[in-house]
């Protein structure tokens, strides 16, 4: 099934702007979402060197990360996980246990992801309030971090969480706390450490293996359960982590003309990722009738995982 969905003016302008004098502390993104000017700590967004409380903890979550995502590694994830035979139960139901779970990675917040995936939907769909596919896949796009659940496997938090980035090929010095790649078994094999690696020019984002962790997971769960989300929202779910490409610009020489559309709707999507981290709560049950309507639209009632 095909969807067609209405591109946005994309402009290239700066990342933000400032507001009015009377708030002079507070930034607007795309549509008019006033974004914090820091996270919930009281430091600036994706800051990994400040002195916080998380500091040493997100980079010890780092280095183990980068140490074990391989191509063997993802290989073997995707062939055990994409079997979608651990689990079945709804969309919902889902986002009723993501109470359970804390990212490790996040410098920025240390709320149940529920809270998250709320807020980031509630965002998107008061600036663009005619693209129900992408207020679902805000909803959505962290559904896969259930992996650390025991139902599903309970894998470590560097198998889960954390910035993702292409195995197979170099690791771009864009990568978040790159030097501790060097102890990866890839890091050192000519296979896998040029720029290209096992891949060539415009080859597709799609044909790129990406480490292993909930983004890849969830795209699994939605093209294995006939999701008719659009392929931007696939793409969103994919590759909403992979900030050394949305942020960093790195990796755009494997990318397909697809890709580089559904880029400028993964770019519109990160804002509200990134900087709807906040103490702000959601009135859950007063916005759950809506979202249920788009999870009917878009999914089966009952997905296998």
């Amino acid at each position: 099934m095909t969807i067609l969905i209405e591109q946005p003016e994309f402009v290239e302008v700066e990342e933000e702007k400032v507001c009015s004098e009377e708030n002079e502390n507070e930034l607007v993104l795309d549509g008019g979402f006033v974004v914090p000017t820091t996270n919930a700590f009281g430091h600036t967004f994706r800051d990994y060197d400040v002195n916080s409380e998380r500091k040493d903890g997100v980079e010890e979550f780092y280095r183990i990360q980068h140490i074990n995502q391989s191509v063997d590694f993802v290989k073997r994830m995707r062939e055990e996980y994409g079997k979608l035979d651990k689990v079945e139960m709804s969309i919902w139901e889902c986002c009723e246990l993501l109470n359970e779970v804390v990212d490790e990675s996040d410098p920025d917040l240390d709320e149940p992801q529920i809270e998250h995936l709320l807020q980031t939907a509630e965002a998107i769909r008061k600036d663009y309030p005619k693209e129900g596919w992408l207020h679902l896949t805000a909803l959505i796009h962290d559904l896969g971090k259930v992996l650390h659940l025991p139902a599903f496997g309970e894998l470590p938090q560097w198998a889960v969480v954390g910035d993702t980035f292409p195995v197979g090929c170099a690791f771009d010095e864009s990568i978040v706390h790159h030097k501790h790649f060097q102890e990866n078994p890839d890091y050192s094999n000519p296979a896998y450490n040029t720029k290209y690696g096992i891949y060539s020019e415009g080859c597709g984002l799609n044909n790129v293996l990406m480490s292993w962790g909930h983004d890849d997971y969830m795209f699994l769960v939605a093209k294995g359960n006939n999701s008719t989300l659009p392929s931007a929202g696939l793409f969103i779910i994919r590759y909403h982590s992979f900030y050394a490409l949305h942020r960093a610009g790195a990796y755009k020489h494997l990318m397909n003309e697809d890709d580089i559309e559904n880029l400028k709707w993964l770019k519109v999507f990160n804002k509200y990722d990134l900087y709807s981290k906040s103490k702000v709560r959601i009135d859950v049950e007063k916005v759950k009738p809506y979202y249920l309507s788009l999870i009917e639209k878009y999914f089966p009632a009952k997905l296998r995982w």
